[in-house]
């Protein structure tokens, strides 16, 4: 395979690369395959997720569609910008593809953003120091250091679980893009 020269995108070019879906899933198989992965593959996977079917339950000319449109525009916009080397029947990730990281995190639409999160965790923790610097947080009952250590337990527990969901909602990394 022909590789490219690296190359330094800007968000916005990154973000046009990416503003195709079906550009995108190519990432995610190329990522899931780490290696080579056929066109016919290619096509096959992606032709399934967009239509919404079993691989075995497409039809040649979906296939074929979707083949064509990858290997006259998708995959050769991929190798021009160097986040991928094809050589016209297979495709494979290049180290450019590495940078795209940060832009291919998946936040589901029906989750809360993780700052509107933070933010009301701290004002939660807020609450709880100026509670105890008051007193109006009862201490007989639970002792300071308590209190605090539940604010420490619950931002550790916080930021492991979004560590997590960071690791696993990326493309490349469920087993269908979203």
């Amino acid at each position: 395979m022909e590789t490219n020269s690296e190359t330094t995108h800007s968000k916005s070019e990154l973000f046009s690369i990416l503003s195709s879906h079906r550009r995108r899933y190519a990432i995610h198989i190329c990522k899931r395959e780490e290696g080579p992965v056929s066109l016919s593959d290619l096509a096959e996977h992606v032709a399934a997720w967009e239509l919404d079917k079993e691989r075995a339950e497409l039809t040649s000319a979906e296939r074929k569609r979707i083949y064509t449109s990858l290997q006259q525009t998708h995959l050769p916009t991929l190798a021009e910008s160097g986040i991928i080397e094809y050589d016209g029947r297979e495709a494979e990730l290049t180290e450019e593809a590495q940078r795209l990281e940060v832009y291919l995190d998946v936040v589901p639409g029906d989750s809360v953003p993780w700052a509107t999160y933070y933010l009301g965790l701290s004002g939660i923790a807020l609450c709880v120091i100026v509670g105890l610097w008051t007193g109006l947080v009862p201490t007989h009952l639970v002792p300071e250091l308590a209190w605090m250590m539940g604010v420490v337990v619950l931002f550790g527990a916080s930021a492991a679980v979004h560590s997590y969901t960071n690791r696993t909602n990326r493309l490349g990394k469920m087993e269908r893009p979203p």
